[in-house]
């Protein structure tokens, strides 16, 4: 049995999320008819009798597209519609009439209205029109998420901390980003300058432009000149046709330049001329090439003793320092640790789709105490690297990479027994047959040959090494009993075996 047409057009309702719409008409029989139309179509359609109800609706509701007669005893379209752009502004409005003119048309197109119908209205115009006008309104809510995502990636959001040093950091932003003042970011590697250049950037007036990034340390002068500034066809050997720079596509918009304290002095001249003049000039050209562009720069090093040294040209760091900021090391403010751990936990085991339950005392112990060399940066690259290895969703110590591992665990707890004097008199005493496996028996003592007063002026290595191997000959090698009775994890313990070869 074949279905029937309405059957038919309903099963072909959209995927996407049903639109909303708001039919305002004095005749109740046209409203539903437009009404049934469009919910053929996979609509979902609410009337109004009245352009007063209408209004009432746009009020109390929230609707993606208006419907709207322009010929209403109460209130006519032309109201309903400035009502609509005030309550409702993301949605689209569409006029209908039966007495349509030129002046009225014109009139509506001027207030922001989508489109204007006329009766006797053709329903298949109606439903590709209002198709359109919902088509806008996702396109539009689309570009508000796009907006959102970034403002959580790059806005000052994304720049996380609660410790003194941060909060005055992101309040010295919002008083920079509004501006177009040259920012100069100062900070040790990994401490995430360029994530506070985004940041500048999105919240600027610039946001909608581009922002583009360069290192400077990481090209060859004729590279990076070259990457700056473009180049014509036939500059050099390899430029076989015209190249836009760095500068020309970031115009209107922000150029970061990262690493500026290794750029070369011959180009630190010509960087000087277009701050200077606000023009560029491509390689092997004579033709000179206005450019609005923020200058956003960071560095590592410390350009005053550069300057010194005859590296760093002091005219241009008085350019770039209009406004410096300096950020702190993850060591100087480690009281931000456990919110970025949250964060990145959250962000990585979404990334790598595992679930991440929960992170142990111990682990963040270890952060908490550990210098952080790499700054935010290594943390990140910690906590994912935690989370690929991760099988039980709980980071745990034997999850720690080795650079954490031989910070916290070169000397295991029992090693450090040694260093106790009547510890030094003691020896590993024989397990008794039958007898469980513990680490009460390693401090089991007697006075055999080769006890624990052989280990006085060894180094720690040789010290761990003979607790290692002691303890896999008190388990017959069982490496998962060895490595609870010492406290460490079993990759660790593996990695400890390759090291002194034990068997």
């Amino acid at each position: 049995m074949s279905a029937s047409p309405k059957e038919s057009t309903k099963s072909e309702v959209r995927k996407t999320p049903p639109v909303d719409v708001l039919v305002i008409d004095n005749d109740e029989s046209h409203a539903a008819a437009v009404a049934e139309a469009l919910e053929r179509a996979g609509f979902s359609c609410h009337i109004a009798t009245s352009g007063k109800e209408g209004a009432r609706l746009i009020e109390s509701g929230d609707y993606d597209v208006i419907i709207t007669d322009l010929v209403m005893s109460d209130l006519d379209g032309l109201q309903v519609l400035a009502h609509a752009k005030q309550n409702l502004p993301d949605s689209e409005v569409i006029l209908i009439t039966g007495h349509g003119t030129i002046q009225s048309a014109v009139a509506a197109m001027q207030q922001g209205a989508f489109n204007y119908l006329l009766k006797p209205l053709d329903m298949a115009q109606l439903r590709a029109v209002t198709e359109k006008a919902a088509e806008n309104v996702r396109l539009r809510r689309a570009n508000l998420e796009l907006h959102r995502r970034l403002d959580e990636r790059f806005g000052f959001e994304g720049v996380i901390g609660n410790s003194p040093q941060m909060r005055e950091v992101i309040e010295r932003l919002k008083r920079i980003a509004p501006t177009n003042a040259t920012v100069l970011i100062l900070g040790e590697t990994g401490t995430g300058k360029e994530l506070v250049a985004q940041a500048i950037h999105q919240n600027s007036p610039r946001r909608n432009k581009p922002f583009v990034a360069l290192n400077c340390a990481a090209l060859s002068e004729n590279i990076l000149e070259s990457e700056l500034f473009g180049h014509v066809k036939g500059a050099f050997t390899d430029a076989t046709s015209d190249r836009v720079g760095k500068f020309e596509y970031a115009n209107g918009g922000t150029l970061f330049l990262d690493e500026v304290g290794d750029m070369p002095l011959t180009t630190q001249i010509k960087l000087l001329r277009v701050l200077e003049t606000g023009e560029i000039t491509r390689v092997g050209s004579n033709e000179p090439i206005k450019v609005n562009v923020r200058i956003i720069s960071a560095t590592n090093q410390d350009l005053e003793k550069a300057i010194e040294a005859g590296l760093f040209r002091r005219d241009l760091y008085h350019r770039l320092k209009v406004v410096t900021i300096r950020l702190p090391s993850l060591r100087e403010r480690r009281e931000d640790i456990p919110v970025l751990v949250d964060h990145f936990i959250k962000l990585l085991g979404k990334r790598h789709g595992k679930q991440i339950r929960a992170i142990s005392p111990a682990v963040r112990k270890k952060f908490m105490a550990y210098d952080w060399p790499g700054n935010v940066r290594q943390l990140r690259n910690v906590i994912e690297s935690m989370i690929v290895v991760d099988y039980d969703g709980v980071l745990d110590v034997d999850d720690l990479p080795e650079e954490l591992l031989e910070q916290g665990e070169k000397v295991p707890a029992l090693t450090q027994a040694v260093c106790h004097e009547d510890l030094l008199r003691q020896t590993l005493a024989p397990v008794p047959q039958g007898a469980g496996i513990g680490s009460g028996h390693l401090t089991q003592v007697n006075e055999a040959p080769g006890g624990l007063h052989q280990l006085l002026g060894k180094s720690l290595d040789e010290i761990e090494r003979f607790f290692i191997a002691e303890t896999l000959k008190l388990t017959g090698g069982n490496r998962e009993e060895a490595a609870r009775i010492l406290g460490i994890g079993e990759r660790t313990l593996y990695r400890k075996i390759k090291k002194y070869q034990l068997s």
